[in-house]
């Protein structure tokens, strides 16, 4: 049975997941049913929404992918730290408060948290979500500390009137990131009727919303004046970026190599993509906004627009599921990076198969057929 299809249940028949082994062996050999430490980080679960559970994410370390990025981390450091994250859980609105302040701080509060018993080694893979190995249900929590709060932040929760998509533009024009605006959301600290919102939800609501404001702004700008690719990898996810001159076009073209974590022995790949507005949401899940949001971060910035092709290849490197995050500090990384220019098209498409290290992706695009065979007024 093809790892892609257990995502950890056993179906395999091993007596244990060696994907879960993985992360089991770094997780705490004796777990308490007391933590006193940082809690940086709020999470709530889908399960049963509307009345979902939720509580801090505990662990005395960072919860935040860039940082983890600029240490230098590598997959088997981050699988440790998430190893020995502790999901606090309480019913609903039960911690409503507490996670509000956990939430809006823009430094981690410290915590004291009693469980109604020892915390348990709890690992559920999601594409989406960063796993997280303990869990606990929370009988008493004290938040130990005051929250710091940003005065983007401030007003932008203090407002009532304020959407939740307006709210996600305003912070994120301010330079507050996405992570921490996930978080706001997730609390229920964002727009006219506030709730609080499953985490995985979340992610892809802010990285949605706050690319398609960007996509509005990226329409009004003069095309690209050439033919553009980036590329970076990070923990075996490697992402190569080929711009054109145009208007605002996304392609995403994403391929599991063979062995590679849910791909087993055959390979796969798939595609979506896009024009100006984009009905339904996406095969390609929560990845797909991710890359989307960091190459409209990059057009933004130079006060341009263009036809994107993002090509996501994923390598047996990539062992343990760690969330979206991954695609999109990757594809930041590659937009910041240096970039080849291409005289042609054709050069262009040779360029980004060179980068990642093969061109059977090719028969799968639509938007290089069209950009090969229609001309725009940009070409005039």
């Amino acid at each position: 049975m093809r790892c892609a299809e257990c995502k950890g249940k056993g179906l395999c028949g091993l007596p244990r997941c060696p994907i879960m082994s993985r992360f089991y062996a770094q997780a705490p050999v004796r777990p308490s049913d007391h933590y006193q430490g940082s809690a940086p980080s709020v999470f709530v679960g889908s399960y049963g929404y509307p009345k979902v559970a939720g509580g801090p994410l505990m662990i005395n370390d960072a919860d935040n992918p860039p940082d983890w990025v600029a240490r230098g981390l590598g997959i088997e450091e981050i699988v440790g730290i998430r190893a020995r994250t502790i999901r606090g859980t309480a019913g609903p609105g039960r911690l409503a408060d507490n996670l509000q302040e956990i939430a809006i701080s823009s430094k981690p509060l410290d915590v004291e948290v009693r469980f109604t018993k020892p915390v348990a080694f709890d690992l559920r893979f999601d594409g989406t979500i960063a796993p997280v190995g303990l869990t606990g249900a929370i009988r008493k929590i004290d938040v130990l500390d005051n929250a710091r709060v940003d005065r983007a932040v401030d007003r932008a929760t203090s407002d009532t009137d304020l959407s939740a998509t307006d709210a996600f533009e305003i912070l994120h024009a301010s330079g507050t990131d996405v992570y921490q605006i996930t978080q706001l959301l997730t609390a229920g600290l964002l727009g006219r009727k506030r709730h609080v919102v499953p985490t995985r939800w979340a992610i892809t609501a802010v990285d949605d919303s706050v690319s398609n404001r960007l996509k509005k702004k990226i329409a009004r700008y003069p095309p690209l004046g050439e033919i553009e690719v980036f590329s970076a990898s990070l923990y075996g996810n490697h992402i190569v970026c080929l711009l054109t001159p145009g208007d605002w076009k996304f392609e995403m073209i994403e391929v599991w190599r063979k062995q590679s974590l849910w791909a087993g022995e055959d390979e796969t790949i798939a595609q979506d993509g896009e024009g100006l507005t984009k009905p339904g949401y996406s095969p390609l899940a929560g990845a797909y906004y991710s890359a989307r949001l960091a190459v409209t971060e990059y057009l933004e910035s130079i006060q341009r627009s263009a036809r994107v092709l993002v090509l996501r290849s994923i390598t047996g490197e990539y062992w343990a599921p760690l969330g979206t995050w991954v695609v999109r500090e990757a594809t930041r990384n590659a937009m910041k990076g240096p970039k080849t220019r291409c005289a042609t098209l054709q050069e262009g498409v040779d360029t980004a198969s060179r980068l990642l290290g093969f061109s059977h992706w090719r028969p799968h695009s639509r938007l290089i057929p069209e950009l090969m065979t229609q001309k725009t007024l940009f070409d005039f």
